[in-house]
């Protein structure tokens, strides 16, 4: 079950739209915080991935889920985003009352900064994951620690495995987060979802919990390695019960998700002050 509450702000008072115009126009001020927060991320995930280790060494024996580990790693954007003064991020909507209660979580997909803001969620999830960021230094080792679920897109047998792992977290009574999109939205608009979140979520037997992602698009610029400058929000919507569902209303349950999605990417850009979804940021 959750409970009707919005969730605080993670980092104090929103950014003003001309501090945030400011910091865009002035090349070198985003120039030298772009350094700082690249910087800054590298030292976290340093300092996190002994930490994250020594939870998963701690707990293994009782954790079969992984959660602890999971949530401390989720954790490090939190810390990175704190430091970053170029990015804000919110959250707000639902508020989990049973962080152990499993959902299919399925949100819209603007950017790769999306993984970053919906790791503020107080709760923590596995993640379904490219299985190339698995190789990579620290983070694909806190990854591989955390439970996290590797797949090898157009690989038939490497989806059925991560059909099989998910079933399996779920069944350790931990979310899922999956983008039902497949990938990232070029333009900012709802691309269509794919059947796969939702006849998982149906064959498990747990509610699809749905998330509206909106801002974080303006975080990384196509062709820049300086970062942009993000208002961002997350917010939790109703769960969906799949209760008396079968194979047959996946399509139905897959509407139901990205209606909701729909309705409220619109009523937060209404409420937000980010630009428009733009070709020229990730």
């Amino acid at each position: 079950m959750t409970d009707r509450a919005t969730m605080t702000d993670m980092t104090g008072p929103t950014r003003s739209r001309t501090i945030r115009r400011r910091l865009l126009d002035n090349g070198v001020a985003r120039t030298v915080l772009s350094i700082w927060s690249w910087f800054v991320l590298g030292v976290v995930c340093i300092v996190w991935t002994p930490l994250v280790g020594l939870v998963w060494l701690v707990t293994a024996p009782f954790d079969r889920g992984r959660y602890a580990a999971g949530y401390l790693f989720r954790k490090l954007t939190v810390a990175h985003q704190i430091l970053n003064p170029l990015w804000t991020f919110r959250t707000s909507g639902n508020k989990i009352s049973d962080p152990r209660r499993p959902y299919v979580v399925v949100a819209n997909h603007q950017s790769f900064v999306d993984i970053l803001l919906i790791s503020h969620l107080p709760w923590e999830m596995k993640w379904l994951s490219k299985k190339a960021f698995f190789g990579y230094p620290l983070v694909g080792w806190m990854m591989r620690m955390a439970g996290d679920i590797p797949l090898v897109r157009g690989d038939r047998n490497s989806g059925l495995e991560a059909m099989k792992d998910m079933r399996d977290r779920l069944d350790k009574r931990v979310s899922v987060m999956i983008f039902p999109e497949g990938t990232r939205s070029r333009d900012g608009e709802l691309q269509e979802f794919r059947d796969g979140a939702f006849r998982l979520a149906i064959e498990a037997g747990v509610p699809v919990l749905p998330l509206a992602v909106n801002g974080a698009y303006t975080a990384l610029v196509r062709g820049d390695w300086r970062l942009g400058v993000s208002n961002a929000e997350v917010r939790v919507l109703d769960p969906i019960s799949t209760e008396g569902m079968t194979k047959k209303d996946t399509l139905k349950l897959k509407a139901q998700a990205r209606d909701a999605i729909a309705a409220a990417l619109a009523d937060m850009r209404a409420e937000m002050d980010v630009p428009p979804p733009s070709e020229t940021n990730e």
